[in-house]
């Protein structure tokens, strides 16, 4: 991905940014310098010459957006449709539990729209419509409390790694016993 925040920009800040490119155009038209309109516009000098190239170029036109490069795979009608099926819960569509899972998602989409995304891209999808990984706010039922301060005091000491044992060390590069 491009951009840290999950990919691409949004519509708003494409023509946020088409608005800025377009404000370069008319400084080149007046005789403005690239240092210039960089320092007014605060954008880096390499994008001004790469803007002034392209309205060298072709005009104006050229520092237009070309639009954003896909369109969604499910559009909003039919992501507001995922959503009252995702409310419905998992045992609703045929699982044994609860748990939306990714895969589970994929299957959903495939079954009621005939769609086949990536899990990447169904994570990408949840996330730009403010959906993320939840944990659950109550416990389940059968859980054992006993058993789990149990299975904390007696099993997990023997699992987990021992401590290193902090032991002084030499600066050398051999090894002690080859000296």
């Amino acid at each position: 991905m491009r951009y840290p925040q999950g990919g691409g920009l949004t519509p708003e800040r494409q023509v946020f940014r088409e608005r800025i490119r377009m404000e370069a155009a008319e400084r080149f038209a007046a005789g403005a310098s690239n240092a210039e309109v960089a320092k007014d516009l605060r954008v880096s000098v390499r994008s001004v010459q790469r803007w002034r190239r392209a309205w060298q170029d072709v005009g104006a036109v050229g520092l237009r957006s070309a639009g954003p490069v896909s369109t969604p795979k499910l559009s909003d009608t039919l992501f507001a449709v995922l959503e009252v099926e995702l409310a419905k819960g998992a045992v609703a569509h045929g699982w044994p539990d609860q748990t939306w899972t990714l895969a589970r998602i994929k299957t959903l989409i495939g079954r009621r729209f005939h769609k086949s995304l990536t899990l990447s891209g169904i994570s990408q999808m949840l996330r730009r419509h403010g959906w993320s990984h939840q944990v659950p706010a109550k416990h389940a039922v059968e859980r054992d409390e006993a058993a789990i301060a149990g299975w904390v005091k007696e099993t997990w000491p023997s699992a987990k790694a021992p401590r290193r044992r902090s032991t002084p060390t030499s600066s050398s590069r051999t090894r002690p016993a080859s000296r």
